[in-house]
């Protein structure tokens, strides 16, 4: 099962998901359609017992498509908002064990990709970091409540500070839990959901939602009072020139 930005493939009962939409796997509205349509049909599919999430090339994500948010406006933004908030919590939420397979880079949306999956596997050299903030644009419900899940006593300082950590810090720091050479990080990861994919599944599943019901019901409840307002503060003129901003400044580093 393949499409434009999301690809599956099987390996036993594993379901290794790749994004793979540009150079970088940046996030937009079709992407997160697609991943939370592909992990309704990987819930339903018994063959399936576990899930790897990975990039192609050589990044995980790098996060929002910004360019696309500039040039699409503020009914695209709000869309993009809804979207996300949709397919983080389908894959937070999913009943069987995930992996990420952080094969690359992981920033700002990417990072709160790979912190919903259960465990988080890090090549050596990567970066990974919540850097909304630095961007210019707010959390919505289920990114930051993602991260605090993932991260406990230290999402405060990452989120404030929009840091990107090298992977020996993000293992120090519980963001992330192994670290390995590039090349052995999807095998790693599969190994890792196939041991995980062999639990007992309704203990396994009824294990993820008792641990995760705080942030799930946090999200359910939060999102529909503050995701609006998020949604509007993307879509706002001021947010769009300090995109603009943010681009032109990656631009001049090339």
């Amino acid at each position: 099962m393949t499409g434009t930005a999301v690809g599956v493939r099987r390996e036993g009962s594993v379901a290794a998901v790749e994004l793979t939409r540009g150079k970088v796997n940046a996030i937009d509205v079709e992407l997160l359609e697609e991943l939370e349509a592909t992990l309704g049909s990987l819930a339903r599919d018994t063959g399936v017992g576990a899930v790897v999430l990975t990039g192609a090339g050589r990044v995980f994500s790098a996060g929002v498509d910004l360019r696309r948010v500039v040039d699409d406006g503020p009914e695209y933004a709000e869309r993009l908002v809804a979207s996300l908030g949709r397919a983080l919590a389908a894959l937070f939420g999913f009943p069987k064990p995930t992996v990420a397979a952080v094969n690359g880079a992981a920033v700002a949306g990417g990072c709160i990709l790979a912190c919903a999956c259960d465990r988080r596997v890090m090549a050596d050299g990567a970066r990974i970091g919540a850097s909304e903030l630095v961007v210019g644009v707010p959390f919505p419900v289920a990114a930051l409540e993602i991260l605090r899940h993932a991260c406990g006593a230290r999402t405060e300082d990452l989120v404030y500070s929009g840091r990107l950590l090298d992977a020996p810090e993000a293992l120090a720091l519980g963001l992330v839990h192994e670290v390995h050479p590039a090349a052995a990080v999807l095998e790693r990861s599969t190994a890792l959901a196939t041991e995980l994919g062999a639990r007992a599944p309704v203990a396994y599943r009824l294990a993820k939602e008792q641990l995760r019901r705080p942030a799930l019901e946090r999200m359910a409840t939060d999102a529909a009072v503050l995701d609006g307002v998020v949604g509007r503060e993307w879509a706002a003129p001021h947010t769009a020139t300090a995109l603009r901003a943010q681009l032109d400044r990656l631009a001049a580093r090339r």
